[in-house]
């Protein structure tokens, strides 16, 4: 496996979720910078070093609400 995508939502409550696409990962931290230790953290846990992906893209989703 080359890389591994998560989709990165921020929280309701503040910081960020991250979600893996097609694998049963998933993390939370309060900053954008624990978020990505976190996540590096739990790719080296949930795969074995042989199959690790080499890459970790994180996709950012921001959604606002506006009313008119």
């Amino acid at each position: 496996m080359n890389e591994i995508i998560f989709l990165v939502k921020e929280a309701d409550e503040g910081g960020y979720t991250a979600r893996a696409l097609g694998h049963s990962i998933f993390t939370e931290a309060d900053t954008w910078e624990e978020l990505r230790e976190a996540v590096q953290e739990a790719v080296r846990c949930h795969f074995d070093e042989d199959v690790l992906p080499h890459v970790i893209r994180l996709h950012s989703i921001r959604e606002e609400v506006v009313t008119v």
